[in-house]
């Protein structure tokens, strides 16, 4: 306990503007809870729409020049800011075990993840490419420019406090934009320590400022009607994601959201079952399920539905343990909050209702904090809720299938399309499955597809925009057409 509370008196709980704490203007504050216990960790400053406006002050001063700092110099503070994430791996773990509750090796992962964004686009700045070339008219040349969008405002969301944030400010800064993040008042902790660790490796004042609030939409909105605002970035539920589009469509301001999912995980009768499980085992429980690119819903075709669903549930019973994110023989966490708890309850209660059969968890076992158990589901339904919502949590639904066509139907058979999951052995199957999945991402035969260098985002109601790979920086980047003679 000693270490946790000279971690949290050691992280800023001030909002972060122009390089520095400062208080929010009627020193308002709002509480960061332990899901493990529902106990208050500590108090930050509460942001009012006076203090955002600060913030987008402080990014406009700064634009002009972090635009025109060399993009090496501008790489090399990232590169820094990953060495000193790295180097302070595990403060960083453990505050996201205590603000968000995951088992502290999933939040080790996530600081592995998390930190490759800014070795990832410390390289990529450099990297910015226009184009140059003779008119095919013959009238003149064609000379293409890429020049950073300008201030950003990114809003994430609370399952992964660190990963959503550098994922956006990585490419941003490279790019030579300045950002504003509002982080989830359930976990704004994480993003304040990482404004703090930028500023003191060198990243100029105004750059990056964080402002925590626990009214976002208040907030926010005289950032979106500010014409001095460039880029909003947002990940987040769809239907938050829909109205933050609404919001942003009277000055036509440029943005990319990355939203729900309902990712399906489809297993062939030529799987490798063993694999397939240990795959479900990772596209199902990684964060506790809180996920948006958790499986949602396991389609098997019924010639191996059996054994699958046997094999998941012994893989659960042996490996999954469930308890406070800080003990090390956890594997499991608690879930965010009360309100998750209860949504993941009533999903189960609603598929049993309807006919499924539970194979292993299925009840919250109550007592202090916000725990549901590793959960498995048989013969689910159609008309079950579970199989249209993000079930957000670590429950695997699962229903057979007896062909191909009928498998694949019922993987596109959402209006989500972020990621999907195929286990197959036949090659020619897992490209033509691949091709026909109406998704943004695809992972056959992996359980895990995230990855920095990769493109991330889906199609549908599951957003717009990519962030990753090469293609991230090009959110924070805007063409310009110079004719020459």
């Amino acid at each position: 306990m000693g270490s946790e509370r000279e971690l949290l008196e050691s992280v800023p709980k001030q909002l972060w503007i122009a390089g520095r704490p400062v208080d929010a203007i009627g020193a308002g504050t709002f509480p960061v809870h332990n899901p493990a216990t529902g106990e208050v960790l500590t108090h930050v400053a509460d942001a009012t729409p006076e203090d955002a406006v600060r913030a987008l002050d402080a990014a406009v001063a700064a634009q002009d020049e972090w635009a025109a700092t060399a993009a090496r110099e501008r790489g090399e503070i990232l590169r820094e800011v990953f060495e000193q994430i790295t180097a302070r791996a595990e403060e960083f773990a453990l505050l996201m075990t205590l603000e968000m509750g995951k088992a502290l090796p999933e939040s080790r992962n996530e600081v592995r993840y998390g930190a490759e964004f800014f070795r990832w686009f410390s390289e990529e700045a450099a990297r910015v490419h226009g184009r140059y070339l003779h008119a095919p008219s013959g009238t003149g040349r064609i000379m293409v420019h890429k020049q950073p969008v300008g201030p950003c405002l990114a809003i994430t969301p609370w399952n992964f406090p660190l990963a959503m944030g550098t994922r956006k400010i990585g490419p941003a800064l490279a790019a030579g934009c300045t950002m504003i993040v509002k982080p989830a008042s359930a976990t704004p902790l994480t993003m304040l320590l990482l404004a703090q660790l930028c500023s003191a490796a060198g990243l100029p004042d105004g750059v990056l400022s964080v402002v925590t609030s626990s009214r976002s939409g208040a907030v926010t909105q005289p950032l979106l009607d500010d014409p001095r605002l460039r880029k909003l970035t947002f990940t987040g539920s769809t239907e938050v994601g829909k109205k933050l589009v609404e919001k942003s469509a009277n000055r036509l301001l440029r943005t990319s959201m990355e939203l729900g999912g309902n990712a399906p995980f489809v297993v062939f009768e030529d799987a490798d079952v063993d694999a397939a499980v240990q795959g479900a085992m990772l596209a199902k429980l990684r964060n506790g399920g809180e996920a948006c690119t958790a499986a949602n819903r396991f389609h098997v075709h019924e010639s191996v539905l059996e054994e699958f669903s046997t094999k998941l549930v012994e893989a659960m019973s042996s490996s999954v343990r469930l308890g406070p994110g800080a003990d090390p023989d956890t594997t499991l966490g608690p879930l965010i909050n009360e309100e998750q708890l209860r949504t993941v309850s009533e999903l189960v209660d609603d598929a049993v209702a309807a006919g499924a059969r539970v194979l292993i968890g299925g009840k919250a076992p109550g007592g202090p904090g916000w725990f549901y158990p590793a959960t498995v589901l048989r013969d689910v339904p159609p008309q079950a809720r579970i199989l249209r919502e993000e079930v957000f949590g670590p429950v695997a639904p699962i229903v057979g299938f007896s062909t191909e066509e009928e498998g694949l139907a019922a993987a596109n058979d959402t209006e989500f399309g972020l990621v999907s999951y195929v286990y197959t052995r036949d090659l020619d199957r897992a490209l033509r499955i691949a091709e026909g999945l109406e998704s943004g991402m695809v992972g056959v035969n992996r359980g895990v597809i995230s990855d920095p260098a990769a493109p991330f985002g889906g199609v549908k109601q599951s957003g717009f925009g990519r962030e990753g790979g090469t293609e991230g920086i090009e959110e924070y980047l805007s063409t310009k057409y110079i004719a020459l003679t």
